[in-house]
């Protein structure tokens, strides 16, 4: 059996600790963010252009944005480290599938997915391990599958720590972010930056990338 790292196990802790009101304060998140809902709708968009397939929102939480997902015509389904986030999702939304896993080690076949949302959820993978899990997203897309990156961006200054109310994350200057998805084979489609709303801290990077 392998052994997973510390910090992927305390982050599933984390989460799990905090899932109910963690799944009650997000349940609207999209409704009053129209830029957010329209990087959604551009990934859904390009995904059914190209096709359709089967598409995962990895690190799904409480499942609102997988939701989201399905309305807009997406086969998406699930996937995250916290087994108590799953348990909330599939009572939230019992028609979806949803499953526990790990970004780092997807079980899932080589260029299995059409699309692939990460929505806030790299955010607390440290910064050197980061280029691995790109690199296991390019695996399991097929070639010309998207990504769809939801982060919080430094504004100016360099990958930066900060205190974020579950445990420890990370901003990421959007162009850095982009070198490093391109080195692992992805060309950058498109990005949206959006300054903070009300009540966040921060200002928030999309990033859309198409498998080489």
């Amino acid at each position: 059996m392998i052994e997973r790292p510390s910090c992927l196990t305390d982050t599933a802790n984390a989460y799990d600790a905090v899932a109910a009101l963690y799944a009650s304060l997000f349940q609207n998140a999209l409704d009053d963010q129209p830029l957010d809902r329209a990087a959604l709708e551009v990934f859904a968009e390009v995904v059914r252009t190209g096709g359709g397939g089967p598409v995962a929102e990895l690190g799904c939480g409480p499942g609102y944005v997988t939701a989201y997902l399905r309305k807009l015509g997406l086969d998406v389904f699930g996937l995250d480290l916290s087994p108590v986030m799953i348990e909330i999702a599939r009572e939230a939304y019992p028609e979806l599938r949803f499953e526990v896993g790990s970004m780092d080690a997807l079980d899932l076949a080589d260029e299995e997915l059409r699309g692939i949302v990460s929505w806030y959820s790299v955010i607390h993978v440290p910064p050197q391990e980061l280029p691995a899990y790109i690199r296991e997203f390019r695996r399991v897309l097929a070639p010309g599958g998207h990504l769809l990156l939801g982060f919080f961006e430094s504004e100016d200054e360099p990958v930066t720590p900060f205190d974020h109310k579950v445990t420890t994350a990370y901003r990421w200057p959007i162009d850095e972010l982009a070198a490093l998805a391109g080195a692992a084979g992805f060309a950058e489609v498109g990005r949206v930056l959006r300054e903070p709303h009300e009540g966040e801290r921060f200002r928030q990077g999309r990033l859309l990338m198409r498998r080489k």
